[in-house]
């Protein structure tokens, strides 16, 4: 069974930083997606940040360049480092993880339950 835990969310004023961590457990595949997504109230959930199993990442223009991706050596462990944070950066932020395959491509099959990031100015 597959779990993700994700911690690290708190209250930050605008400019501050935040580094969010999602620990994996019975999460086996060798090909793999995972990901960070938020969802502000009223708003529909858009992606954050990505890293294949291949070390590739990818990112919203929003956030290029103030926040980081990453992984620890053993991938169990998925981080966001999220610096000069905005108050529009409010949200609940979730890490997501699934399969990549050829095609369709990648699947976030599985979801944490969510840590909530509040930026005030």
């Amino acid at each position: 069974q597959v779990q993700l835990v994700e911690s690290g969310g708190g209250s930050v004023q605008s400019g501050g930083s935040l580094r969010l961590s999602c620990t994996a457990s019975g999460f086996t595949y060798s090909t793999y997606c995972m990901a960070w997504f938020r969802q502000a109230p009223g708003k529909e959930r858009e992606e954050v940040a990505a890293i294949d199993s291949d070390g590739s990442t990818t990112y919203a223009d929003s956030v290029k360049g103030r926040f980081t991706i990453s992984q620890n050596g053993a991938k169990n462990t998925l981080h966001l480092q999220m610096n000069s944070l905005k108050p529009e950066e409010t949200a609940i932020y979730y890490c997501a993880a699934g399969p990549h395959y050829f095609s369709p491509g990648c699947q976030y099959n599985y979801w944490g339950q969510g840590t909530q990031v509040t930026v005030s100015s």
